[in-house]
């Protein structure tokens, strides 16, 4: 009979053992705080651009109002490798169309729905635990919905759907003797536009341009790399480190 008792006070002392292992498990919170902020693009500019810091489980959630049919590029660099972005569909509330963790922390889809898209920046679990902090650039662009066009002595076929234009341009990467890589162009108006262009080795590379002019790229897609944009006659040359663009004014702004 002892034995027996011994037996089932080793029982309940175990599982006493575990329920302490697990009670700090189920406490904690499965979603972490959400705040909320809304995106506006500045008149006279291409995208809305954020400068933003994620601390420790925060979660920021931008609502992006776009219209279906509409090309959309959204972007986030940091210098925190744990940081991420997904992208949630208007009428939902977590399940994400991208999710960066998985894919990456570049975004480019024609909008299949109206209304507010969610970009939801956040750091990795992990990284989250350990409280992290991790500042971050966000830059996101909704196109002109409408049918491709293709400028004049360009190829057709274009490098991605949505855009307004397609063809190549004369470019030169990483010190090789000149090429053309292909090119896709959004317009939006007033000289306005984003240029994404495929580089030899199949990654793309993101230009901004406002007013007609070169003013940056997604700084996600490299370090922090010097960016420059000097006018040669109708074009514009634009230099990213070692990557040089010779891009025609008629790329922006057509004819």
């Amino acid at each position: 009979m002892t034995g027996v008792m011994t037996s089932a006070s080793s029982w309940r002392l175990s599982f006493f053992t575990l329920g302490l292992v697990l009670m700090p498990l189920m406490a904690s919170p499965a979603v972490a705080q959400i705040r909320t902020e809304r995106l506006t693009i500045a008149r006279g500019s291409a995208a809305a651009v954020v400068n933003g810091v994620v601390r420790g489980s925060a979660t920021i959630d931008y609502l992006f109002n776009v219209r279906a049919g509409q090309p959309l590029n959204i972007s986030v660099a940091s210098r925190n490798p744990g940081l991420y972005f997904n992208v949630i569909e208007p009428g939902q509330r977590d399940v994400a169309i991208h999710i960066g963790q998985v894919v990456g922390n570049q975004f480019e889809q024609v909008a299949a729905k109206t209304g507010d898209y969610r970009i939801r920046v956040y750091l990795v679990r992990s990284a989250a635990r350990r409280g992290e902090v991790a500042p971050f650039r966000l830059e996101a662009i909704a196109g002109r919905a409408g049918r491709p066009t293709q400028l004049p002595g360009q190829v057709p076929g274009g490098s991605g759907p949505g855009y307004n234009a397609s063809g190549s341009v004369e470019c030169r990467v990483d010190g090789a003797p000149p090429s053309r890589c292909e090119f896709g162009v959004v317009r939006q108006g007033g000289g306005n536009g984003l240029i994404t262009i495929t580089r030899p080795n199949g990654a793309k590379r993101t230009i901004f341009v406002s007013r007609g002019r070169p003013t940056g790229y997604d700084t996600s897609q490299a370090d922090n790399e010097r960016f420059s944009a000097a006018r040669m006659g109708d074009d514009t040359i634009v230099r990213i480190g070692r990557e040089t663009y010779r891009l025609p004014d008629a790329i922006i702004m057509g004819g």
